[in-house]
């Protein structure tokens, strides 16, 4: 099954605070929530920003390469769309104004394109198309179910999850849609691809020994390594910009929130330390702030934090 929809699953178990696995079958229930940008500091309480205001439920934000944009999903008209907006908030616009359920953007490295998951077709694929919403393209063109799309650093490939093998598994493609190929082979619940910035390493989520934890291979799938020993649901992992440090939303501590560890899985550290539901964290192109999801306010929204490392 689709990526998008294991994770939807795992957020909302979260939200729930608990509950045992389930497969997935619809894309998360996870309405009245907006986007927030927060700025993790060695006070991770303080300078957080609110990105977006209204009562829809916008999430999955993503840095543009060059730090002056974040494509975020939102369902303010209706229907999971995909949106852009300046850094600090400004100029949300719709740019892929379809009725369908459209979510997990995705920059080229260049900044010229932006890969998503659309049900337009009837099933879960993973789409492009130009900044501007023009020239929207199906490339993974599969009867099953295929999403969160992650751009190799040189924009050659992506990584995404498919369940076209049974379990939702990662695979890669060229950029235009090509060579799709199952790097993890496991019968297990594989999904939240995220390359690390040389390009050596795919971080991701993985179910295969019993919880939800990080893992980090080779592109190759050669060298696969569990970072992350924990009884929590770890995951949505997102690697810094110098590919030192790796973000992740974990509920060790009760809910969910943001920790920052080392890209070896040490010094694992809690930065939103909130009683709220905090998670999908994504780095700023320098490294200095951390974009992401929460309900702190009563719903969830997008914020921004300062990063500043201990």
């Amino acid at each position: 099954m689709g990526k998008l929809i294991v994770l939807a699953i795992i957020l909302t178990t979260l939200v729930a605070c608990g509950g045992e696995d389930e497969e997935i079958q619809s894309p998360p229930d996870l309405n009245e929530k907006e986007i927030v940008d927060v700025k993790p500091t060695s006070n991770p309480t303080a300078d957080i920003t609110r990105l977006t205001n209204n009562s829809s439920y916008d999430y999955s934000p993503s840095w543009s390469p060059d730090g002056t944009k974040i494509a975020f999903n939102s369902d303010r008209d209706g229907y999971e769309e995909i949106y852009v907006m300046n850094a600090d908030g400004t100029n949300q616009t719709n740019i892929s104004n379809n009725n369908s359920y459209e979510y997990t953007p995705s920059w080229s490295p260049d900044g010229t394109k932006i890969a998503f998951t659309s049900d337009r077709d009837g099933n879960y694929g993973i789409y492009v198309m130009n900044v501007d919403g023009t020239n929207q393209t199906n490339i993974s063109n599969n009867n099953s179910n295929d999403d969160t799309p992650s751009w190799s650093p040189d924009g050659t490939k992506i990584a995404f999850n498919s369940d076209r093998d049974g379990y939702g598994e990662i695979y890669v493609m060229n950029a235009d849609g090509t060579n799709q190929t199952n790097f993890s082979e496991f019968i297990a619940y594989d999904f939240d691809p995220s390359w690390s910035p040389d390009g050596t390493k795919i971080a991701f989520t993985s179910d295969r020994d019993g919880n939800y934890g990080i893992y980090v291979m080779d592109p190759d799938w050669t060298n696969l390594t569990k970072i992350l020993n924990n009884n929590s649901y770890d995951l949505s992992p997102d690697w810094s910009p110098d590919g030192s440090k790796i973000a992740f939303t974990s509920d060790r501590d009760g809910n969910a929130e943001i920790y920052v560890m080392n890209a070896d899985g040490t010094n694992q550290t809690n930065i939103s330390n909130n009683n709220s539901y905090d998670y999908s964290p994504f780095w700023s192109p320098d490294g200095s702030k951390i974009v992401f999801v929460s309900d702190r306010d009563g719903n969830f929204e997008i914020y921004v934090m300062d990063y500043v490392s201990n």
